[in-house]
């Protein structure tokens, strides 16, 4: 990664501390010897993104060696770029990831809003009596977004990142709320509604007693096995039923994940692996947060094909919050070069986001002039990020920039 800021170092192995970020984004100090910067990013994405997910950085300075990744305590492969010292003006480095670092904080707003507009739209379809309209919301889809906010929440409440404990907790609490509205429409079965709940609810409770330090350790290592068999196992099984009764209905997906999950976390933790295989389990929650993100739109768009009658059931507010959040944070995750970030955010702002406004403007869903304007403002805004993070690094074109970004 490339940042453009100084650090005197001490050669008694004194550590300096590097300035917080006003936004809060990292801070770090640097021992003289093997040098790491761990930069726990608020991407608080908690419906799509995907996040979306829990993404660290490292920043090295030339000819240093990296310290070994802690296994299952990784949970997303690390990224770096190097060669900071070469660029012509530091300035502008720093300029710019001072610029996008403010992005991603102001991406906090529409993601704290994204389901509101979905749940007042509910409400007034369940008072109305319309519960058909809530089929166009797929519990399924939805799922998958709920898991991947109780994965990041787990990640941030270790990181004691406050900040964005809220933004998932606030992400997991709306999405439950959906989760009820679907429920007493009987677009949600029932059974699964209550799991749901338990899942939730021991989710909270056990993140906020881990952040205030009064959860037993083993509690919290169970929770962290629980979540990660639980995502891996899920995936699989909601991709599967995704695209019931166009093929036989089977939980076969499931099974074999959850059984393949479980061998290789308890084979982890006996120490029975190679340092890679460990490192490849404790990247599995976080590489299984953003599959599972990302899998929410697929989930949604197959439904308006299904159900294009059913559209307009859908908040085109949230959707538009959706690909505000999401492209706001684009620009960072392109500047550290975080390809799972980058993934994650880019897929949930095109198919999430963009893809649903078109399926509403193709169902008379939004006007001509919203949709004009969200397509003009999204390929606006990608184009300038590219460019501006070309010109900060000197590349003669943004293709470089992705190239980077996809190859290292």
């Amino acid at each position: 990664m490339l940042m453009a800021v100084k650090f005197p170092l001490a050669s008694n192995g004194a550590r300096t501390p590097l300035p917080r970020n006003p936004l809060g984004f990292f801070s770090a100090s640097i021992p003289s010897k093997p040098i790491s910067l761990s930069l726990p990013l608020n991407n608080p994405n908690p419906h799509n993104c995907f996040c979306l997910k829990p993404y660290s950085s490292r920043l090295t300075l030339p000819h240093r060696r990296l310290p070994p990744i802690a296994a299952l305590e990784s949970d997303v492969p690390q990224s770096h770029h190097q060669g900071s010292e070469t660029l012509s003006d530091s300035k502008r480095v720093e300029e710019w990831s001072s610029l996008t670092a403010k992005f991603s904080g102001a991406a906090n707003v529409p993601f704290m809003l994204l389901q509101l507009p979905q749940i007042i739209l509910n409400t007034r379809n369940l008072l109305a009596g319309n519960t058909t309209a809530l089929l166009a919301v797929p519990w399924l889809g939805m799922l998958t977004g709920l898991l991947g906010n109780l994965s990041l929440l787990s990640y941030f409440a270790k990181k004691r990142e406050k900040e964005a404990m809220v933004i998932q907790t606030l992400g997991s609490v709306t999405t439950f709320i959906v989760f009820a509205q679907l429920a007493i429409a009987g677009a949600m079965p029932l059974p699964y509604f209550v799991a749901t709940s338990a899942v939730v609810s021991s989710g909270l409770l056990i993140n906020f007693m881990n952040y205030f330090n009064v959860l037993p350790v083993q509690i919290l290592k169970f929770w962290e096995d629980f979540i990660t068999v639980g995502g891996f196992s899920v995936l699989p099984q909601v991709m599967w039923s995704t695209f019931v009764p166009f093929i036989p209905n089977s939980i076969l997906p499931g099974i074999t994940a959850l059984v393949a999950a479980l061998l290789a976390v308890a084979s982890a933790r006996a120490g029975k692996l190679p340092e890679k295989g460990v490192k490849f389990v404790g990247a599995l929650s976080g590489w299984t947060a953003t599959l599972l993100f990302m899998w929410m739109p697929v989930s949604q768009m197959w439904t308006n094909y299904l159900n294009p009658e059913n559209i307009k059931g859908l908040s085109a507010l949230t959707m538009f919050l959706a690909l505000i959040g999401n492209g706001l944070v684009l620009p960072r995750a392109l500047f550290i070069r975080d390809f799972m970030w980058f993934l994650g955010s880019g897929w949930a702002m095109l198919f999430y986001g963009y893809g649903n406004i078109v399926c509403l403007y193709c169902c008379n869903g939004v006007s001509r002039e919203f949709f004009i304007a969200a397509t003009a403002g999204l390929f606006s805004w990608i184009g300038f990020f590219f460019w501006r993070d070309s010109m900060v690094y000197g590349f003669r074109s943004p293709l470089t920039s992705l190239k980077e970004l996809l190859f290292g």
